[in-house]
């Protein structure tokens, strides 16, 4: 009979997906970012549905959608991910894991569990408006720092503002927060985001842990000036440097084994076709397993980056933006999902997440476990970002399988 469920279940979350995935700040792409306007319609629909699944649903104060199923114990198992975007994105990235949880909280809410469920879509994980990630999951976690509230977007609204743009109170945040005494466990369903699963043909992955992070920004200034006028002799071009240091992020990332490095974004100011750039910013994104081979690689291209400004006569000014430690998840609870994805008849395939998620901010207070689903082609941030039907009807069945086997185990 749960075969079945999870079959109608699947069909319901892909049809939610297609419904969330409309929802957008641009007519023509897919991008919601932190409190912004197609929010408003996101949550009323998250409400609708987690209520109608058995939850008990509000609104928390940095704009986070939670359910919740009461258990004998106020002992609370949290399952969750993300409902804001990337530009330009693909519609089952964190999403397709919040509805996955609300299907699964349906088959846990048929019985009184022993521990507590709270299904969570948080409001923010992405990092676009503001520029750092996370928000909704530090306040669940209790990490979330008052200093952000000054923090700007490329508007100049400081995320207070927003906060109270959208209704919300940044006072209430602490109240947010689901104490340390009282978080069971946390549990994520999320996409791949990458090839691996695909090139094994299985449709899930037992998560063994998440990369560690740094970003920063960095800031080439020079002069600008008339670009037919100025002998290229003395220029003080800012651009240069900045491709030189690209192409220097490359080198090093590709002779360091399970290193990624990436120049995402770069601005030239003033950007005219015929005005020599007099400044040059640019971002720097750096992920490995290893804390110490990212601190090591991370410290060996900021003094590269000063190297080349020296050089050229240029300033180089460095902002970090985050340092997010490895996290690995926890051996037992994995050990538990493993036995789950070996229930549902499947074969386990184990694999580090390359990409930042909610869990990480649970890590250090309490067991984290993650559940990949197969990404086709290895596409994410991207419009062709898709699913297979059937690889959704896996995961609810093992999703199901793991969460209600821990909110029944009294021992824990």
């Amino acid at each position: 009979m749960i075969h079945w469920e999870a079959r109608e279940a699947a069909k319901r979350v892909l049809e939610r997906c297609d419904l969330l995935g409309a929802l957008s700040e641009s007519p023509d792409s897919l991008c919601r970012t932190f409190l912004s306007p197609p929010m408003r319609e996101v949550h009323k629909l998250l409400l609708e549905w987690m209520r109608e699944a058995g939850l008990t649903a509000h609104l928390d104060a940095v704009g986070n959608v939670r359910g919740r199923l009461e258990g004998i114990r106020s002992s609370t198992l949290v399952v969750g991910s993300h409902v804001d975007t990337v530009p330009d994105a693909g519609k089952y990235d964190g999403v397709l894991g919040v509805l996955l949880g609300i299907e699964i909280a349906r088959v846990a809410s048929q019985t009184r569990p022993h521990h507590s469920l709270e299904i969570i879509a948080f409001s923010e994980e992405e990092g676009v408006r503001f520029g750092f990630p996370f928000i909704g999951s530090s306040a669940v976690s209790g990490s979330f720092d008052p200093a952000w509230l000054t923090k700007v977007d490329a508007a100049g609204i400081t995320l207070e503002k927003s906060l109270v743009q959208f209704g919300l109170d940044p006072l209430e945040i602490p109240g947010a927060c689901i104490p340390s005494s009282k978080l069971l466990s946390y549990f994520e369903i999320h996409i791949e985001q990458g090839p691996v699963l695909e090139s094994l043909d299985a449709p899930l992955g037992v998560v063994t842990g998440l990369v560690g992070q740094s970003r920063h920004t960095l800031e080439f200034s020079g002069r600008a000036a008339h670009a037919g006028t100025t002998p290229m002799n003395l220029r003080r071009d800012p651009l240069p440097a900045a491709a030189e240091f690209v192409l220097e992020v490359e080198r090093l990332a590709q002779n360091t084994e399970g290193l990624t490095a990436t120049v995402g974004r770069l601005e030239t100011v003033p950007g005219a076709g015929n005005v020599i750039a007099g400044i040059v910013k640019l971002s720097l994104d750096v992920r490995h397993a290893s804390d110490v081979v990212r601190l090591l690689s991370v410290s060996k291209l900021l003094e590269s980056s000063r190297h080349i400004a020296d050089t050229r006569g240029l300033k180089c000014s460095i902002i970090g933006n985050l340092e997010q430690n490895a996290v690995p998840c926890d051996l037992a609870q994995s050990s538990r999902l493993v036995g789950a994805v070996l229930h549902g008849g499947l074969t386990v395939h184990r694999l580090p997440s390359g990409a930042g998620h909610d869990a990480m901010t649970f890590a250090p207070l309490c067991p984290v476990t993650m559940l990949f689903i197969r990404s086709p082609g290895g596409i994410s941030h991207n419009p062709l970002e898709s699913v297979l039907e059937s690889d959704v009807e896996n995961a609810l069945e093992v999703g199901a399988t793991f969460v209600c086997d821990i909110l029944e185990d009294a021992s824990a």
